[in-house]
């Protein structure tokens, strides 16, 4: 087995208490507390962090921008860590680490939009990720020409595919939060190969 934990190339960060209580569709997804982890294997040591690290790098993603608004206040990151939960009711998991800005704004407003960004907005994607450590906060929003759908967080024009979504549930795990959210509105374009991020660096892929 390669137990390599050198990495040149890091993985980009993904960057996200059970939550929404009175919210009925909420209550529609729910843990299991009546099924308990293997004992045996609860007991046995896990891999060390950079070798996890390393391993995760070859997961080929899917580029996204994160936004939120509250209020005035806009905040977005650059994450890979997304994926679809069901077609129907139309459910997607967004994994946000809860020390960035758009965390919080994302628990105040409720609401969020995932960005899957094409191939040629590898420079927002670049900025989201804070690449560009002289872009900070609002003037990440330079980058690109947003609008807004229903919830009104940001939506990047020229997308590969926008998620306008609102947030049902919430769960910390460690140190990220899971936001499970209900798509309310989406736009499209099919004109562009897909930006996708593969062993520390961007890549184009046609559709």
């Amino acid at each position: 087995m390669n137990t390599r934990t050198e990495c040149p190339n890091p993985v980009l960060p993904p960057s996200v208490s059970v939550g929404m209580a009175e919210n009925p569709a909420a209550a529609q997804i729910s843990q299991r507390l009546d099924w308990v982890p293997d004992a045996r294997l609860a007991a046995l040591p896990t891999i060390a962090a950079d070798g996890y690290r390393c391993c995760m790098r070859y997961f080929a993603s899917g580029v996204n921008v994160i936004t939120a608004r509250d209020g005035e206040a806009r905040a977005g990151l650059t994450a890979t860590a997304v994926c679809s939960v069901t077609a129907d009711p139309p459910r997607m998991v967004v994994f946000v680490n809860r020390n960035v800005l758009a965390s919080d704004v994302v628990m105040r407003s409720g609401a969020l939009c995932v960005n899957l960004l094409a191939a040629d907005q590898e420079e927002v994607a670049r900025v989201f990720a804070g690449m560009h450590k002289d872009v900070r906060g609002e003037d990440r929003f330079r980058y690109g020409t947003w609008g807004e759908a229903i919830t009104g967080s940001p939506v990047l024009e020229g997308a590969l595919a926008s998620f306008d979504c609102r947030v049902i549930k919430v769960f910390e795990e460690s140190t990220h939060r899971a936001f499970v959210c209900e798509v309310l509105a989406t736009a499209e374009r099919n004109d562009a190969e897909s930006l996708i991020y593969l062993n520390g660096v961007f890549r184009s892929l046609p559709l």
